[in-house]
């Protein structure tokens, strides 16, 4: 009988082994969907969380437009408190986008008509919301109203900006302004400009004029050749082979200006080319471009809109494209914007923040909605890099091209840059720095379409900008 037992549990056993092998491939089929479907609730919970907002303020999501048939449009404003656009409200509800300072924030806060640009695009989602009292919002939709958008706060300055439009006068060119230690843009001028009052009027002739270009945002978009701004790049790759700035010598002899004998500081401050084109001949074209891709030409920026700056020299590039690199002629291209993040980094020990331009956002009662964290970007150089750069550059401003600046009330550091652009030996005028040198406070990039020198143009505005700053 024992044996008849033990003989049956071994049946049992023998068919639930069997039943359990069938039944594998339907167990880890019913565990992927299974894992799958988890993954999925997880994947829309971290979307609705965290994502979402992102893909609404998307600029390609048409889905925006429809909340302006609920949320009144909110306002810009400068950080000092200036209404920089706003929506007002009429009588008989019609709605109209204004621009209190007309053409001075043209390219900063944008238009809203015939398509969005600058902040008012950057922003859209945040202006078509509203985070009013929600009893004020359950009333307004009972009552068929419409909720208050909420409000940007821009870093935008006015005194900054203004100062920086009306010393650009009625010159071609771009001035950017950014505070080095939280990569807030401070000021953003580009010329020609335009009135977003009267945009939609206005829209065929500004698409049309080939010879102004109004709308392109020259700060961000502008490609120019650097001239001598480009030295920052030559100097750091040659204290990176070489270790030291001391012990360097050259024999100036240009056939235009004669420097006589130059150690690095007096040739950089000097702006010599001669003695730049022969670093650069010594340095090699692969270590000038890995050192100018370190300083993201040809990366992307950290920004929304950009044009991305060219540096095409390679290993085998031809000695005359070497020498004309090294000093920021050749085929090298780049951006005001990006100008001015260099320099921002030099500023702030090597590091570069995120460059932003909302300081937050507060609903129609002023209380925040949300506040824009600083972040850092990217380390571009080390903190002994960027104060070997900054040691140069202030001599620029005491005994170089950039001495306009020198003697005032507050220290600068700076580079001048001449660009050439035709072969009538015709040249942009640049200006890169920052002020007060041992706490940096503002950095700025200037350039001046057609202005000649640095030291003609662009430094006096860059003198005008300091001096508010």
């Amino acid at each position: 009988m024992k044996e008849e037992e033990r003989e049956q549990r071994l049946r049992e056993r023998d068919i639930a082994r069997l039943r359990r092998k069938k039944n594998r491939p339907f167990t880890f089929v019913s565990v992927f969907f299974i894992l799958i479907f988890v993954s999925l609730i997880g994947y829309l919970i971290y979307f609705d969380a965290i994502k979402s907002d992102d893909f609404i303020n998307s600029p390609y999501n048409t889905r925006q437009d429809t909340f302006s048939d609920r949320v009144v449009r909110g306002s810009i404003q400068s950080s000092d408190g200036e209404v920089l656009a706003q929506t007002n409200v009429y009588e008989d509800g019609t709605e109209e986008r204004t621009y209190p300072f007309a053409n001075i924030f043209a390219h900063a806060v944008g238009y809203d008509t015939n398509g969005k640009s600058g902040l008012e695009s950057e922003a859209n989602f945040q202006l078509l919301t509203s985070h009013s009292f929600f009893l004020e919002q359950m009333k307004n939709e009972f009552l068929g109203k419409k909720n208050q958008g909420d409000t940007v706060i821009s870093s935008l300055n006015a005194d900054l900006q203004t100062t920086a439009y009306n010393s650009l006068g009625d010159r071609r060119g771009a001035v950017v302004v950014i505070e080095p230690s939280t990569g807030r843009i401070l000021a953003m001028v580009s010329k020609p400009d335009f009135n977003p009052n009267t945009i939609a009027q206005d829209w065929d002739t500004l698409v049309n004029d080939e010879n102004n270009s109004s709308l392109l945002n020259r700060a961000t978009n502008g490609a120019y050749p650097p001239g001598s701004t480009f030295k920052v790049v030559t100097a750091l790759d040659y204290f990176r082979q070489k270790g030291s700035l001391e012990g360097y010598s050259y024999l100036c002899q240009g056939s235009i200006t004669v420097h006589g004998q130059e150690d690095f500081y007096s040739a950089f401050a000097h702006s010599c080319n001669c003695a730049f084109a022969d670093m650069g001949l010594n340095l090699g074209a692969g270590s000038l471009r890995s050192t100018a891709e370190d300083l993201l030409f040809n990366k992307a920026l950290p920004l929304n809109s950009y044009k991305t700056s060219r540096f095409t020299l390679e290993k085998n590039s031809a000695n005359a494209l070497v020498m004309q690199t090294s000093i920021g002629q050749g085929n090298t291209l780049v951006s005001p914007m990006h100008m001015a993040l260099i320099t921002s980094a030099i500023a702030n020990d090597g590091v570069l923040m995120k460059p932003t331009m909302i300081d937050k956002i507060v609903n129609n009662s002023g209380d925040t909605v949300k506040e824009t964290e600083k972040t850092e970007y990217k380390r571009l150089m080390t903190s002994n890099e960027a104060g070997i750069l900054g040691k140069l550059m202030k001599n620029v401003v005491e005994n170089g091209t950039a001495s306009a600046l020198n003697g005032r009330g507050y220290t600068v550091a700076g580079k001048t840059g001449s660009a050439e652009f035709d072969e009538n030996g015709s040249s942009h005028s640049w200006f890169i720095g920052y002020s007060n040198v041992d706490n940096p406070d503002i950095a700025i990039a200037v350039i001046v379409e057609n202005g000649g020198t640095g030291s003609e143009a662009a430094v006096p505005i860059a003198g005008d900008v300091f001096e508010i700053g």
